[in-house]
């Protein structure tokens, strides 16, 4: 048995079964695992230069391609040392971005002769071209780890024998592989190895059971929103074992349940990082591993959020010191205490507000959470705890949809079905686009999913980090109906002096001077209104709906000036039937000829030392309504 055929749950006795062991221990064993190489090889260096086009690192010559079956097709070509690239692509109308077909990437040598496309070549050819700007050898590193667990996952065999539109929301976190469709390091997972990846990737759907601290409360802190009675909730996800083994802790400690806080940890996170952190207290007794929980789960996308098999309870999220897309995958106490706050402050503007009640959008609150407090300990041993152990229940979506109503990820609708190889077979959403329209179904989507974001941006002054992954779109038979936002304990922005209510402005925990230093973008509360317009419009237009237009146009035909016409009706409906809003309109101009985004891959060549953006052409600037706008 190969290893992408079977592999036990953690914790699963191996060592009595030498053929489990041999499969989990080999995972490119057999030809069959290396069959995807080419064309991911493909992806990965076509992604990277992709991005090295668009934020302006590499010079090169484009010419349109005028006998290709999809008008508009653009070949791109440079020259890197001794090689040359080519390869068929498109400069869209949507912020100019560049999309390249990387099926088409060929390399030529100084004699034209064609060459193997090799990421290994690509960055050395690379760095010849960059002069003095050594390329990082973590960068490196994460394109080479994106390349082989994604050929490690696209072994894997599809695990679902049900017509995938039909499968729920929890399900399809599983089934949609390709990730990040821009950011070069796509799942580079670092900190994984092969064998983690296929334990806790969520391609794999492993069942896995998370493990349980028990941690004086002067070392952590924990929070909840109003009616949430932490105590009960950490008691239905632990189990009956966990909690027997607690109330020995609290006996041997001589200590009421009130001096405890319960942490729930990742079991990758258990054996990496929080040992060699905690090490002294765990030798001493004085935080202790009370076992394995009772709950199953299974990663969501983002890996370190986890969904549970019971839809009643709520996900999971837990600190990982994993990187994945260049960040680490950490739990700040900070933003843990800040979940719930906010949670409480958008439930109460979104339930206050008759236009966001008839809209019918919902967010997935963050009811709880609990973390380390890295002030509690040693200051030499900040880094060891900081953002290692925390946790943050999030609502259910099963609990928040009527009965013939799904849910699905918002990127998954820019996704292809695969068939039982693993190739791509068709675009997700082709059965609901033939069924209701193009036109109906897309001008639908643009509304259900742009309305929250605009009215939450103008009528509230609050801007959403609401890219493709935290949105989930619920439709009832591919119908459009209304969206789930979530990710809000470090996803949302605001200026007080344009708040809509100041007065209900959240007392949020501040980011400490250490963090704020690390991650200069990492912050909620600003002064300037553009940073919370850009926080909203670079999130969900640059990157949710662009990403939508692209796809629509090479799949369907619909032009992306027409995808944008859509949107920018949508706002200008908005704005006419709720001229309240008039002076947050102008102040967060959304049709402002240009945007600032953030350059990802410049980010990781040229470091933070200077702010690395790009300024973008705004589709929707054409279709800004005759008064001019400006803050």
């Amino acid at each position: 048995m190969t290893s992408h055929e079977r592999v036990l749950p953690p914790g699963a006795a191996v060592e009595d079964d030498p053929e489990a062991l041999e499969s989990i221990s080999t995972p490119f064993a057999s030809a069959a695992h290396w069959r995807h190489h080419d064309r991911i090889e493909q992806r990965v260096v076509g992604q990277l230069l992709q991005t090295l086009l668009y934020e302006d690192v590499l010079l090169y010559e484009a010419a349109v391609e005028p006998e290709t079956d999809i008008a508009g097709t653009t070949l791109f070509t440079l020259s890197l040392g001794e090689r040359r690239y080519r390869v068929n692509g498109w400069r869209c109308h949507s912020f100019d971005l560049i999309r390249l077909e990387h099926s088409t990437l060929v390399v030529e040598d100084a004699a034209g002769t064609p060459a193997p496309v090799s990421l290994q070549r690509f960055l050395e050819d690379l760095e010849a071209a960059l002069g003095d700007v050594a390329i990082q050898p973590g960068f490196v590193n994460e394109l080479t780890q994106t390349l082989i667990k994604d050929v490690q996952s696209s072994a894997w065999p599809v695990p679902y024998n049900e017509t995938p539109q039909a499968l729920d929301a929890d399900t399809l976190e599983q089934y949609f592989t390709d990730a990040h469709s821009y950011h070069p390091c796509y799942k580079s997972r670092l900190g994984f190895s092969l064998q983690d990846n296929q334990c806790y990737g969520p391609e794999f759907g492993q069942p896995l059971r998370v493990g349980w601290l028990a941690v004086p409360k002067r070392l952590a802190h924990q929070g909840a929103v109003s009616g949430v009675a932490l105590a009960e909730r950490v008691a239905k996800d632990a189990g009956p074992r966990v909690l027997a083994s607690l109330d020995d802790y609290l006996t041997q400690r001589q200590l009421a349940r009130d001096d405890v806080v319960l942490l729930p940890v990742h079991p990758w996170q258990w054996e990496n990082a929080l040992i060699p952190a905690l090490y002294p207290e765990l030798a001493s007794g004085e935080i202790a591993l009370l076992g394995e929980g009772e709950t199953t789960y299974t990663a969501q996308q983002s890996i370190r959020t986890l969904a549970p098999r019971e839809s009643e309870k709520p996900y999971l999220k837990l600190a990982m010191s994993i990187t994945n897309t260049s960040s680490t995958r950490i739990l700040a106490r900070h933003t843990v205490t800040n979940g719930p706050i906010i949670t409480e402050w958008l439930q109460r503007l979104i339930d206050t507000d008759q236009t966001a009640r008839e809209a019918g959008f919902v967010i997935l609150g963050e009811v709880a959470g609990v973390a380390l407090d890295e002030r509690a300990f040693p200051d030499i041993r900040y880094n060891d705890v900081y953002g290692k152990g925390g946790a943050i229940w999030r609502q259910n979506i099963g609990g928040l949809l009527e009965d013939d109503e799904r849910a699905v990820p918002f990127n998954g609708l820019s996704q292809f079905t695969r068939n039982a190889e693993g190739e791509p077979d068709g675009p997700f959403i082709a059965p609901w686009v033939a069924r209701h329209g193009l036109d109906a179904w897309t001008r639908q989507l643009v509304h259900v999913a742009t309305l929250p974001i605009i009215h939450m941006l103008f009528a509230e002054g609050v801007g959403m980090e609401s890219h493709g992954q935290n949105i989930l779109v619920i439709h009832r038979d591919g119908w459009p109906l209304r969206v789930a936002l979530k990710d809000l304990h470090d996803g949302v922005r605001f200026s007080s002096a344009h708040l809509a209510h100041p007065e209900l402005a959240p007392d949020l925990e501040p980011v400490p001077e250490r963090h704020a230093a690390l991650n200069r973008n990492s912050f909620i509360v600003t002064d300037d209104p553009d940073a919370v317009r850009d926080y909203s419009c670079d999130a969900f237009f640059f990157i949710a709906l662009a990403e939508m237009a692209i796809f629509l146009r090479r799949n369907f035909g619909l032009e992306e000036s027409r995808f944008w016409a859509m949107a920018a009706d949508e706002i200008k409906a908005y704005q006419r039937a709720h001229p309240q809003h008039a002076e947050r309109y102008r102040c967060f101009d959304v049709f402002a000829p240009r945007w600032e985004v953030e350059a990802l891959t410049r980010r990781r060549l040229f470091g933070d030392a200077e702010p690395q953006i790009k300024h973008v052409l705004n589709p929707l600037a054409a279709f800004a309504p005759g008064e001019e706008a400006s803050c």
